[in-house]
């Protein structure tokens, strides 16, 4: 039986992804901050939920010791994130931190953590969820954009690395999908940009809204997929929405489109 390492499993696609591949007859162990919100996963076949918060590297490390130990991991799959939107002059330093520790450091910690144990027997397979955001990024979320994109560069350079050990790695691009994206997300207001800010979550938050967001059940399908591939490919675009937006971006020029997006959240 294969098992897969899931962290931020709690909802979302992370939690689609434990339900796909149980479903398929893996072992999973669903990770998250609130074990007490996987209470459902844990009554699923073969699953074992835990408590992980990625931005404790004590617990992380010891979580991944106990897994090794007891059900050795095949596929780890880097889902947990956080989401920083609103203007920069708003932020903290603290909350510019955590975006940066939650969504590129803790990627890589588990990465780190895990490698050792993926060496020794010359196989594993890494995979992390990023965002079409990296590729073309929102209107204030420029941060956490960027530390998509980070998690992006970082894998595509891991790749060579990580090939000389038998040990593979992919990357995962979703776009907008049905997980409360914008009560998920952490807001941050400033007056000087307020009435911009009201316009962008106004088309969030409107369910007659053009926007189009993916099921996660259907992305976590797209996510099993790219897990049991055999091809060499790096890069997944996943979801029907986020195929479009690479198919776009590769017609338009991301210059094009941003310039559309300008329009499209702030004209009106």
């Amino acid at each position: 039986m294969k098992t897969i390492f899931i962290t931020g499993a709690s909802s979302g696609l992370g939690s689609a992804c434990v339900k796909v591949f149980s479903d398929k007859g893996w072992r999973v162990i669903a990770t998250m901050r609130n074990p007490a919100a996987g209470a459902a996963l844990a009554q699923l076949p073969n699953v074992q939920v835990m408590q992980l918060d990625v931005n404790n590297l004590h617990q992380l490390q010891t979580v991944v010791k106990e897994v090794m130990a007891k059900y050795p991991a095949d596929v780890v799959l880097n889902n947990a994130g956080h989401i920083l939107m609103g203007p920069l002059e708003g932020f903290t330093d603290e909350q510019v931190i955590l975006q940066i520790t939650t969504n590129l450091l803790g990627p890589i910690r588990i990465t780190q953590a895990f490698l050792p144990y993926f060496r020794e027997r010359s196989s594993g397979l890494f995979l992390n969820v990023t965002s079409t955001g990296a590729l073309l990024p929102e209107p204030f979320m420029a941060l956490y954009g960027a530390t998509k994109a980070a998690v992006e560069t970082w894998s595509t350079a891991m790749r060579s690395e990580l090939s000389k050990v038998g040990v593979r790695i992919k990357t995962l691009i979703p776009d907008l999908m049905q997980t409360s994206f914008v009560s998920n997300a952490q807001l941050i207001l400033h007056p000087a940009y307020q009435q911009w800010v009201d316009k962008m979550l106004a088309l969030f938050s409107n369910p007659d809204s053009p926007l189009v967001y993916d099921d996660p059940a259907d992305v976590a399908t797209f996510v099993y997929n790219a897990t049991v591939d055999d091809s060499d490919q790096l890069h997944y675009l996943i979801g029907n929405n986020a195929i479009r937006v690479g198919a776009t971006i590769e017609k338009e020029g991301v210059e094009n489109i941003l310039n559309y997006k300008e329009k499209f959240y702030f004209s009106a």
